[in-house]
């Protein structure tokens, strides 16, 4: 027969790796605090920690900042007594998913009005790296965005940016201008020497065969730093 206690059980009564599901379900995904969510990823605990407890010890590690635990690799995950391979790797898949998410919710046409709008666009993209790349975004002849592409990857140190394929993907995709992008891993929020010379040298070609390039952004975790902004870009 049916025990009809079964519907009166609280969520102190269930095991307690099932709590924030349980939670989930019967208050919505709102409720949960940011440890309930990540023990539902991690899915149980260890020996002496319940799911939400190790998730809780997770975050402390990076102060309950969302944005410093998504910097986590998956060696920096497994640290943590409980998590092995399969769990680091559904945090990371999670972090991803969250990231890729963020990124198709950007409309796909924009009119760039301004750096602060390419900053907003772009800043999906760089958040979390721990090395450096390069994006450029191709614009329309009304500054509406057609694409934008990886041009490069590199290490902690920098990058390698060539002209030649920034300007074949724009001749490709009939873009009227561009604008350059990269991020400073160090934090340094200001264009080294070298960030310089290769803008002047990509700003004077671009001239050269009509494709101008509208600003060059160098994004960190801080904010970002825009050439044209600063009245560098035009500088000879």
């Amino acid at each position: 027969m049916y025990n009809c206690m079964n519907q009166n059980l609280t969520i102190k009564s269930w095991a307690e790796d099932d709590k924030p599901r349980e939670k989930m379900i019967l208050k919505g995904r709102n409720a949960l605090s940011d440890a309930e969510l990540l023990a539902i990823i991690i899915g149980s605990g260890s020996r002496n920690k319940s799911a939400v407890e190790l998730a809780q010890e997770m975050l402390s590690k990076t102060a309950n900042s969302l944005s410093l635990f998504g910097k986590n690799t998956l060696n920096d995950l497994m640290k943590f007594k409980g998590v092995g391979e399969a769990k680091g790797v559904a945090i990371l898949a999670a972090l991803e998913f969250g990231r890729r998410r963020k990124e198709s919710d950007t409309p796909k046409k924009i009119k760039i009005r301004g750096s602060r709008m390419i900053y907003e666009y772009l800043d999906p993209i760089y958040k979390d790296l721990k090395h450096e790349e390069s994006y450029i975004i191709l614009l329309n002849r009304s500054n509406e965005i057609i694409r934008h592409e990886q041009i490069s990857k590199g290490g902690l140190a920098g990058t390698i940016v060539d002209g030649k394929i920034i300007f074949k993907l724009a001749i490709d995709h009939s873009a009227s201008s561009i604008v350059l992008s990269h991020n400073h891993p160090s934090g340094a929020l200001y264009p080294s020497e070298h960030d310089k010379k290769i803008t002047k040298d990509l700003l004077s070609f671009g001239k050269l065969i009509d494709l101008p390039i509208l600003d060059h952004l160098i994004f960190t975790d801080n904010g970002y730093f825009s050439f044209a902004d600063e009245g560098i870009l035009y500088n000879d």
